[in-house]
């Protein structure tokens, strides 16, 4: 036993302060809303995939993660559940507002970068040139990937070279 482990660390009670508990049971529960809000999208079959898929199949495997996060929480002592701040819930779902009301009128090229430069005020231990070479990095692979690999109608910089 380490030396700042306590025989209560295994008690049923300190199981819901542990860091891997809660943690998986946040991810549960993003599965299954995924999964509900998925619902009523057709599977289809793997000869013919429908679109509900990729969402049904990525929200059971999300929620096989979290499962596997409950139950390591039993198996291994896991750090404490210690207080945390709203800072960075609160500035990546500002990220993702801001990459939906931008990326229309402003274009990929915009709301790509934007996003993850909002995102990085989150923590305390961003690297600015790292952040700032990643997101034209990744805006980069969404273009390729988005525009002209799957041919989709997302506007990349209206302002400049039109729709």
């Amino acid at each position: 036993m380490a030396p700042n482990e306590t025989n209560s660390s295994r008690s049923p009670t300190a199981i819901w302060l542990r860091q891997d508990f809660v943690g998986g049971l946040v991810v549960i529960a993003v599965a299954l809303f995924a999964f509900w809000q998925a619902a009523d999208l057709p599977i289809g079959t793997l000869g013919g995939m429908g679109p509900g898929m990729l969402p049904k199949s990525l929200a059971v495997l999300f929620g096989l993660l979290g499962a596997a996060l409950v139950l390591d929480s039993f198996l291994e002592t896991s750090l404490p559940l210690e207080p945390w701040s709203i800072r960075g819930p609160v500035l990546v779902a500002l990220a993702i507002v801001a990459f939906g009301l931008t990326v229309r009128p402003l274009g990929l090229v915009v709301a790509g970068p934007l996003a993850i430069v909002i995102a990085a005020f989150a923590s305390d231990e961003v690297h600015w040139v790292e952040t700032i070479v990643v997101g034209v990095l990744m805006t980069a692979v969404c273009v390729g990937l988005f525009k002209f690999a799957l041919g989709l109608p997302i506007p990349l910089a209206p302002w400049l070279i039109g729709y």
